[in-house]
């Protein structure tokens, strides 16, 4: 299942995540998070969600070239999520480099993590390295079985309760097309490999079902 059963966004593991960049005494963010994460009107982009990233990562952690930057990335990748506003990654961002300046972190580590954490809107050029595998995490979920995945699109719209039905097709449409329009929806082969055809098939029966509502 993608909806992790084991909680594994603990607070051993954000600091031990944190005290891998040099980063102690981070409770307090920990908190921080955790309400994010919990805040009201999410559905999917919830702690269900972090937990099933890290979950993906563990898997191919290996692949990492900086591995401490990626999990702290998703940590903070959708930690600001206001589903009225369209700079959620930017703001998810600048609170991972806030977090990450308020302790004395190295420009080029900040720099490298604010990075991927903007990657995961999705709307960048082509992507290597880290960026890429903290994207194909972020996507995991396009390619989980399909009973998996048709709970992800009904909380995606219970998140955009507030948009009309009209609107939302439209919109929802154009951006599940746009990954079927990809040479390769994922960067990394083993990823790729994983879940490039059931994420396919998900997202054309999505498209079909929104083309008849």
């Amino acid at each position: 299942m993608h909806n992790a059963l084991i909680q594994l966004a603990t607070l051993q593991r954000w600091q031990q995540t944190s005290a891998s960049l040099g980063i102690r005494s981070v409770d307090a963010e920990y908190r921080k998070l955790m309400r994010a994460w919990r805040s009201w009107g999410r559905r999917y982009h919830t702690l269900d969600h972090l937990n099933a990233c890290l979950r993906e990562f563990d898997l191919v952690r290996q692949l990492a070239e900086r591995p401490a930057e990626v999990e702290l990335a998703l940590w903070f990748h959708d930690a600001v999520y206001k589903t009225r506003r369209s700079d959620n990654e930017v703001r998810s961002a600048a609170w991972a480099t806030e977090f990450l300046e308020s302790h004395g972190t190295a420009k080029e580590v900040v720099a490298r993590v604010a990075g991927l954490v903007l990657a995961t809107a999705h709307n960048v050029g082509e992507l290597s390295g880290d960026a890429a595998l903290t994207v194909d995490i972020d996507l995991s979920i396009l390619g989980q079985p399909r009973e998996v995945y048709d709970v992800f699109e009904r909380n995606v719209r219970r998140e955009y309760w507030w948009v009309p039905k009209k609107r939302f097709v439209a919109g929802r449409t154009r951006i599940l097309q746009s990954f079927l329009d990809r040479p390769t929806i994922y960067h990394w082969p083993v990823m790729r490999d994983k879940f490039e055809v059931r994420a396919r098939e998900n997202l054309a029966r999505a498209t079909a079902q929104l083309a008849k509502s």
